[in-house]
């Protein structure tokens, strides 16, 4: 799929699906250590978006890849999003609803906060 093509977001049954598929894709959650700490979905990487300007290195191999961010709602992950693709990452995507939405749709039991 061509970068102009790939939505901004995507959904929380669509990033499941890839994870179940081991698709190749990097999955950032852009949400506070003190939050990934309480909850956090398996595999998922810690990039705090307030790290993220200073961080941004870390991810250079991963430029040309699929990257979903995702944080509690789906509002700092769309912002990061957005920020990537400005820095020429042109595939970032935000995981629509955040860790909240994953909570109802994909894993019930787990803590909402």
């Amino acid at each position: 799929m061509a970068a102009q093509e790939v939505p901004l977001e995507i959904d929380c049954p669509s990033v499941k699906a890839r994870l179940d598929a081991d698709a190749s894709f990097l999955f950032i959650d852009c949400r506070e250590t003190s939050e990934y700490d309480a909850v956090r979905i398996e595999g998922a990487l810690l990039m705090p978006m307030s790290e993220l300007a200073e961080r941004v290195g870390e991810l250079e191999e991963h430029r040309e890849s699929e990257i979903i961010i995702h944080c509690h709602h789906g509002g700092r992950s769309l912002r990061v999003a957005n920020w990537l693709r400005q820095q020429g990452f042109s595939t970032a995507q935000s995981m629509a609803g955040g860790i909240d939405v994953w909570a109802i749709e994909i894993e019930p039991g787990m803590l909402r906060y």
